[in-house]
């Protein structure tokens, strides 16, 4: 039988000990104090913009302009993207305009952060005349609970006061159904796909049974060692990428429809050393994150056609693409400079971007390499609509000026081939970009 020693701390142990663990009491409330004076400001941020457009024709899409020029202004502060501060002040709306009681008991140290969003998140559903005293049950059950535990409760006690049927709510809970990618590590990512529960559960007894009969159909001796796990989701990529769809609009009589001849399309710049096999450094995944160079060499081995990029070898900025029709030369020079979105913070791929002239064509801005960029829909619109303006400085820089008169300086994005000064090569150094395939 296993003998134990209790284990014994010193005194000056316990000193440390209790010196950090008031800190973080302290820490606690100072933290406290800014997460609400920030909430509060996210709240004015967008009732301001109700201010700016009220009474307004068309409100709706004035609104949303004047709330992306304001989160895009509060953005270039925080150094966050403005669809992140755009979507903390929506959240920060709710809070501070129908869940005063809640506010009032996190400012005075009744209940934690964590359990504000559990509230916010359960009295959804709570229409807004019985959300005062579904707010008041909700505090009372915080105590003594993690966020964690308080959930399901919470979300019980928000039943007893919908005036809805959870069979309406998933209705449209279900409307707001969405596929997204969070980038992780080490060239991979997160798919996540929101749907309904008896799907969801479907499609992982789907994949875990065809999982099951690949595992069970191999041979020994073939070295297939995946665990169920990646083989589940190796057959998920499968069936998305080559599969064709039971409900394809484009089918007629017993023929297959189009939707399965779709294939995705990606934009990767492979450096020609990692291309040819000479270097294995990264390429780079235009608009999410660098990628291993196996995998980019099998990109560019199935694309259809390839665009040839010469860099400075020194610099390893893109001076030259070959030859086709000079149109279509600038949009392929434009793709290797911008790679993305140039507004400050936007990683939007260029091939789902705009080509915007920054002078306006009508008032005279050239069609040229030195007035053109890549701007997402959102911020083309922005610049169109609100009163952030641009400017295009020699070698493809952007300075952005916001409402306020702040400027953001938005360089050309470094292109993946680049030599060190010590060593330069004879000829310039050549890249490649896959084109979609």
């Amino acid at each position: 039988m296993s003998k134990f020693t209790k284990i014994t701390a010193p005194e000056d142990d316990l000193t440390v000990l209790g010196e950090i663990v008031a800190g973080f009491e302290m820490n606690t409330v100072e933290l406290r104090h800014a997460q609400i004076a920030e909430v509060r400001l996210l709240a004015r941020a967008g009732q301001l913009a109700d201010a700016q457009t009220a009474g307004s024709p068309l409100r709706v899409r004035e609104h949303d302009m004047a709330l992306r020029s304001i989160a895009a202004e509060i953005g270039g502060v925080l150094h966050v993207a403005d669809r992140t501060v755009q979507a903390r002040i929506g959240d920060a709306r709710v809070l501070v305009e129908m869940y005063p009681l809640t506010l009032a008991a996190w400012e005075s140290g009744e209940i934690t952060k964590g359990q504000v969003q559990v509230i916010t998140d359960a009295g959804d559903v709570v229409p807004a005349a019985r959300r005062p005293e579904f707010e008041a049950e909700a505090i009372e059950k915080c105590e003594g609970r993690t966020p964690n535990r308080l959930r399901p409760i919470l979300q019980l006690l928000a039943e007893r006061f919908t005036d809805r049927t959870f069979t309406e709510r998933h209705q449209d809970a279900a409307a707001g159904r969405c596929v997204r990618v969070f980038p992780g590590r080490d060239g991979m990512c997160d798919v996540v796909a929101t749907v309904p529960t008896v799907i969801g559960d479907a499609i992982l007894d789907r994949l875990t049974q065809q999982a099951q009969a690949v595992i069970d159909a191999r041979d020994p001796g073939d070295g297939d060692e995946r665990g169920i796990d990646a083989v589940r989701t190796d057959v998920l990529t499968d069936l998305l990428l080559a599969g064709t769809p039971a409900l394809d609009p484009t089918a007629t009589g017993d023929q297959p429809g189009t939707l399965g001849a779709i294939r995705a399309q990606v934009q990767v710049i492979v450096p020609a050393l990692t291309l040819v096999g000479a270097d294995e450094g990264p390429a780079d995944l235009v608009g999410r994150s660098p990628i291993d160079a196996e995998t980019a060499r099998c990109l560019a081995a199935q694309a259809p056609s390839l665009t040839r990029l010469l860099t400075d070898p020194v610099k390893g900025t893109v001076v030259a693409v070959d030859g086709y029709r000079p149109a279509w030369a600038q949009r392929r020079f434009l793709r290797a400079r911008d790679q993305h979105c140039r507004f400050p913070g936007c990683r939007r791929a260029a091939s789902r971007c705009e080509i915007d002239h920054t002078i306006d064509h009508h008032l005279g801005g050239p069609t040229t390499l030195g007035n053109l960029a890549h701007l997402c829909q959102r911020h083309h619109s922005m610049k169109q609509f609100t009163r952030w303006r641009v400017r295009q400085h020699p070698g493809g820089v952007l300075e952005w000026t916001s409402p306020l008169g702040r400027t953001y300086r938005e360089d050309a994005p470094q292109p993946p081939v680049a030599f060190t000064p010590a060593t330069p090569p004879d000829a310039a150094a050549e890249s490649f970009e896959p084109a979609p395939f």
